[in-house]
């Protein structure tokens, strides 16, 4: 492409690319729709037109070039055979009228305007980004929460799918939608409602987790601490055991570490039985990124009493939490070495003390010291180190001795 002569008004003044999408601004200056949009996004010195400097507001019109954008096309076309691409007609942006008008068809009664309502809005939310924050500026959101739990109290699943993968695509971290779970606090049942319906495939599961996951981020901690029971964290810890898929699992770690810190969650989580589903799951994983999340959550539920005997009850616990030393992440070393901390300093029976020396606990807390990361680390490892020195040091291991003085 280097050695074929580009006409100068088909390149962007901001990216000297190609115009996919050529827009004129009120200033009279055409740029790539692109380019110009990151650029009115950018900064407060950006609300200026790059080329002629004179002011540019960020809501400002930006008027699609269509006879410029036809040239570059029929430009491309003529030189295919030297390998430039065509450049394909964009897709105009979703009309807020269309949008409103799919929201109206969906809170109606009629089934199959719902469906058809419902596809349309997937459709435009699957086009692009620029898409789903108009759609969630203009209220979807509310729209299929309610229509989700509409299904719900009627105990029908027709359009469920389309609808969580709305929710997925357009759901944002706003005041808004904060309040909107305030309002509809059944809307949390209904996600674990449609995870029980065994004739519903692992694909609308898993959309209902990673949902389920979005709103729990958003939820306030009030709504987190006080609506969410044991049934709630028994139905996550199945989604563990069972044999959901690697994303419906990450999504499910996901919402239990969020919801650990708040009221009595954690004593639940344990209650369920998560400690002990952890270390299986952690036995048979080989991503790194569900490692992280399990010791994430491992290390909350172990900081009290009830989950450090469940973390012993099982015979793998300590031996899972040493092998993983230094062979995932720095995120787990300091959760795993916080787990071996909180059972050498809180539930150190001899056994215990005994246990970490046999499985290689011990040797492997000696190799942090002796490895390249972060020095509170090291500080940590050698306080646990301290902490049994007397029956370590009587160990096979000449380094521990070394170490520990």
């Amino acid at each position: 492409m280097d050695e074929i002569d580009i006409p100068q008004y088909f390149l962007c003044p901001i990216s000297l690319q190609i115009m996919r999408d050529p827009v004129t601004t009120v200033t009279g200056i055409t740029y790539d729709r692109e380019s110009i949009e990151k650029w009115l996004a950018g900064p407060a010195t950006a609300t200026v037109c790059p080329v002629t400097k004179q002011p540019l507001a960020r809501d400002s019109d930006l008027t699609p070039n269509h006879m410029l954008r036809r040239l570059i096309q029929a430009w491309c076309i003529a030189n295919a055979k030297n390998g430039i691409d065509r450049i394909p007609t964009p897709k105009s942006p979703v009309q807020r009228s269309l949008v409103l008008k799919l929201i109206r068809d969906v809170s109606k009664s009629n089934n199959l305007l719902n469906l058809n309502a419902l596809k349309k809005l997937a459709e435009l939310a699957a086009e692009n980004e620029k898409n789903q924050k108009s759609m969630a500026e203009a209220g979807v959101a509310k729209a299929v929460i309610l229509f989700i739990l509409k299904c719900f109290r009627k105990g029908e699943t027709l359009g469920l799918e389309v609808a969580l993968r709305i929710i997925q695509l357009t759901w944002s971290h706003t005041t808004e939608n904060k309040k909107l779970l305030e309002e509809n606090v059944d809307f949390i049942q209904s996600m674990l409602w449609i995870l029980k319906i065994t004739r519903l495939g692992n694909t609308v599961k898993t959309h209902a987790l990673i949902v389920l996951k979005k709103v729990i981020e958003v939820a306030s901690a009030t709504l987190t601490a006080e609506t969410l029971n044991h049934n709630f964290f028994t139905e996550m810890v199945n989604i563990l055991r069972g044999n959901s898929s690697p994303q419906a699992k990450k999504a499910a770690l996901g919402i239990l570490i969020q919801t650990c810190p708040f009221g009595r969650n954690r004593i639940k989580i344990i209650e369920a039985g998560a400690v002990f589903e952890l270390i299986e799951l952690e036995l048979e994983n080989s991503e790194k990124k569900i490692t992280d999340l399990i010791f994430c959550l491992l290390a909350q539920l172990c900081s009290c009493a009830d989950g450090r005997q469940q973390f012993l009850k099982h015979s793998g616990g300590i031996a899972v939490a040493a092998k993983r030393l230094l062979r995932v992440s720095p995120a787990t070393d300091d959760r795993a070495l916080y787990v071996i901390e909180s059972i050498a300093r809180f539930s150190a029976t001899r056994e215990v003390v005994m246990e970490m020396l046999r499985v290689g606990a011990v040797s492997k807390v000696c190799m942090v010291l002796q490895a390249d990361c972060a020095d509170y680390l090291k500080k940590k490892a050698r306080e646990i180190l301290r902490l049994h020195s007397r029956v370590w040091s009587d160990s096979p291991f000449w380094l521990l001795r070394f170490l520990i003085k």
